[in-house]
């Protein structure tokens, strides 16, 4: 048996990676580290900005990406624990937040003068004449040469040393369009402005403005995209913020606080009413409700003693216990959440390598399409031909920068998954996401999944002169001394009721048939139709209620006092409350269900009834179900697996999409591509709904960023002007740009409001 995927065993480090603004900033990162012998495959997230690095020889050191990603010209970090990290990266972008605020109101202190110096004229009428008649034009000219420098050199100064390095590194990035198209109108003006010799008379015009209010308006764009971004890592934000800041740690009869960093397996804590859990561990004393909510979705708390597991971040709601530390750091499971979340946000989807491609090839294409501007310009061009061709040269560079390009795809994961991860959902592989939506067939395991995984007494049927309360206190007296799972359900029922249980007598179990046992003068028999009927008892009176329970897939289970059949209590593997709403919103979505079960046929196609699953197959050996998997794909399309056992880990890795149940084995979720916190196997509906959703929204995404670009370079080309005389100010190329992505990530955090239906 091969599985179609396999769970990530190879070396690897994780690098958080800072100074990236485009897709060709990703692709010269990715092209830097894969030349690297030993890297076996990269992935650089724009977005979260990460770069996870496999390698196919483990003595590849860490130092050495970090060098090679610094000499390309951005700064990176390793990553050693994924709740460090996000907390690193949240004070990051607050301190490149605040880095851009202050540069953008330098650049527009200063561009403000250069803008009224030389635009005040075309917004008030007769402004330039008031102005030069104690204002020099050559005076006006140097002011806004000295004004303009200090924008470029300083504010501005990020788009040319990062150009520079992008040329160097032969991936021309949106900083060297940025650098190129502000440079020349910076230079051009500046040789008018002190050499006007080297210029001709008619084309001696200045553009500083051009120069300083691009640069402006980029950092604007940069100040509001950041200001966006920082809000797209809000929900794992929220994760980290449930952790305690301290422990109560119990030393030698004594209670003291400590960092939770310093806290260690094996240590013993306490627990106060109203706070958080600072580890993993279980319970030693103590009784107290817990609010689990955030690990499961249910509201209620959960009643936790002696024995009992509790989990990290979860919230005693009263009571106090003392716990005893059993994994801390990294190893608790809301760390595990976190890195799940974070790697499936810094995953690439398959639209992305397409992407990759387009853009890697979009900058060099950009930049002939302005060399052919300049000349188209220059040759056919009206007088000045320099002024009319550097203006348009300079807009075709601003406003095909590729930021919404690289930002159209990441972003929307990011905000997507981060919401599923609050409707307790995670992705544990991005793809999953963009496979989700093209979901044709949900097969569900039926043990565990759409059932409780555990029976339950469902009814209890007893002859005339005989009281339910008592003969299921008399059954259960006799039960709670076997093992078997009918036995704990029935003395779970007793224990419901609060009911006395009297002594039991001479109690003897016989091997896959039933027990014998007296209470004080009476004789038991407890078992099966054919058990009762092979120790004398007549049970006509009985038979055919339990063979109508039988047909609805429960388990009857008779009793004798005294070889007089008395009383019928059935047992069943409940369905989840949520179960039937979850196959109706799968087939509201034209989806089609499959139940694949090891149950036995009858039992399987009672609960396909009773849920109205479209297709049955019962009886199914874990390598069944890879048969049966592999053939429901070729025969219906996209299919997802849900399960939650040992024997379904085969099951899920075959599946186009794995998900699997939070409460489940760990082989199952290990398999998995989606994991459902929890018992609500709606979120399978869910998941298929976001995934949708979230794909809309990357549609929206990418025809904004292409259809921008295909419809305004032209236009800032020139196309329009010999017809209309219409051209694009690089001011307004500029502006265009900046919105464009600010519009793309908004867009993106649109996906934050996704509600379940």
């Amino acid at each position: 048996m091969t599985n179609s995927k396999s769970l990530d065993v190879s070396p690897h480090y994780e690098f958080v990676v800072h100074g990236m603004t485009c897709a060709s900033c990703v692709r010269r990162v990715e092209r830097s580290i894969a030349k690297i012998e030993g890297v076996e495959k990269v992935n650089v997230n724009l977005a979260s900005e990460t770069a996870h690095v496999e390698l196919s020889n483990p003595a590849v050191q860490a130092g050495q990406i970090i060098a090679v990603i610094g000499k390309a010209g951005y700064e990176a970090a390793l990553v050693e624990r994924a709740d460090k990290q996000t907390q690193e990266q949240i004070e990051h972008r607050q301190r490149e937040i605040a880095d851009l605020k202050r540069d953008l109101m330098v650049a527009a202190v200063f561009t403000i003068p250069v803008f009224i110096l030389e635009m005040g004229g075309h917004v008030i009428p007769g402004f330039h004449h008031w102005l030069h008649a104690f204002l020099p034009m050559q005076t006006s000219w140097i002011i806004q040469w000295v004004l303009t420098t200090i924008v470029l050199a300083f504010p501005g100064r990020r788009f040319f040393t990062l150009g520079v390095k992008s040329f160097m590194q032969k991936s021309p990035d949106m900083n060297a369009l940025v650098a190129i198209g502000a440079g020349s109108a910076y230079v051009y003006s500046a040789i008018v402005t002190v050499m006007p010799g080297l210029i001709p008379e008619n084309s001696r015009f200045v553009y500083f403005e051009a120069a300083a209010v691009v640069s402006t308006l980029i950092l604007l764009g940069r100040y509001l995209e950041a200001r966006s971004k920082g809000q797209t890592g809000q929900a794992i934000a929220r994760l980290i913020g449930l952790q305690a800041k301290t422990a109560h740690l119990i030393e030698n009869g004594q209670v003291r606080d400590i960092p939770l960093d310093e806290l260690k397996v094996n240590d013993t804590v306490l627990v106060r009413p109203g706070e958080t859990v600072p580890a993993d561990g279980v319970v030693i004393s103590g009784q107290a409700h817990i609010n689990e909510s955030m690990m499961t979705g249910e509201p209620l708390p959960v009643s936790k003693t002696s024995g009992d597991k509790v989990v990290g971040s979860t919230v005693s709601t009263n009571g106090s216990l003392t716990v005893k530390v059993e994994q801390v750091g990294e190893n608790t499971v809301l760390a595990n959440i976190i890195r799940m979340v974070q790697q499936a946000q810094a995953d690439k989807l398959p639209i992305q390598n397409i992407l990759d491609v387009v853009t890697s090839r979009f900058v060099p294409a950009v930049l002939l399409v302005a060399v052919f501007t300049f000349m188209a310009w220059m040759i056919w061009g009206p007088e000045p031909l320099l002024p009319h061709a550097l203006t348009a040269t300079v807009a075709v560079l601003i406003i095909a920068c590729p930021c919404a390009m690289g930002l159209a795809v990441p972003v929307s994961i990011m905000v997507a998954t981060g919401r599923a991860a609050q409707l307790n959902i995670l992705f544990r592989k991005a793809s999953a996401l963009q496979l989700l939506k093209d979901t044709k067939v949900v097969v569900f395991d039926k043990t565990g999944t759409l059932t409780h995984g555990c029976p339950e007494l469902t009814d209890l049927y007893v002859v005339e002169g005989f009281e339910q309360a008592q003969l299921l206190a008399h059954v259960a007296a006799i039960e709670q001394q076997s093992e078997h799972p009918i036995a704990l359900a029935i003395v779970k029922a007793s224990q419901e009721q609060a009911l006395h249980l009297p002594q039991v007598d001479d109690f003897r179990n016989i091997l896959g048939a039933g027990i014998q046992a007296r209470i004080g003068h009476d004789a038991y028999l407890i078992g099966s139709e054919t058990f009762l009927a092979s120790q004398g008892v007549d049970i006509r009176d009985l038979a055919e209620k339990g063979t109508e329970f039988s047909h609805a897939g429960k388990t009857p289970i008779f009793v004798a006092v005294n070889t007089r059949a008395v009383g019928l209590f059935v047992i069943a593997d409940t369905v989840k409350k949520d179960a039937a709403s979850v196959i109706a919103h799968l087939h509201n979505m034209n989806i089609k269900t499959v139940m694949l079960t090891g149950d036995n046929t009858q039992t399987a196609q009672a609960i396909a009834r009773q849920l109205k699953i479209d297709k049955v197959y019962a009886q199914a050996l874990p390598d069944d179900k890879v048969k049966y998997v592999n053939q429901i794909k070729q025969e219906m399309g996209t299919l997802v697996f849900v399960g939650d056992g040992i024997n379904d880990a085969p099951a899920l890795a075959n599946a186009d999409v794995g998900v699997a149940i939070g409460t489940g084995t760990d082989i199952a979720i290990e398999s998995a591509d989606v994991v459902l916190m929890g018992k609500n196997i709606q979120n399978v509906a869910h998941a298929v709904s976001l995934s949708k959703a979230t794909f809309r929204n990357i549609y929206q995404n990418l025809f904004w960023a292409f259809s921008y670009n295909v419809a305004l370079i032209p236009i800032a080309a020139g196309v329009l002007y010999p017809a209309y005389g219409l051209g694009l100010s690089p001011v307004f190329a500029a502006a265009a740009m900046a919105l464009s992505s600010v519009f793309v990530v908004s867009n993106a955090l649109r996906l934050r409001r996704f509600s379940v239906k």
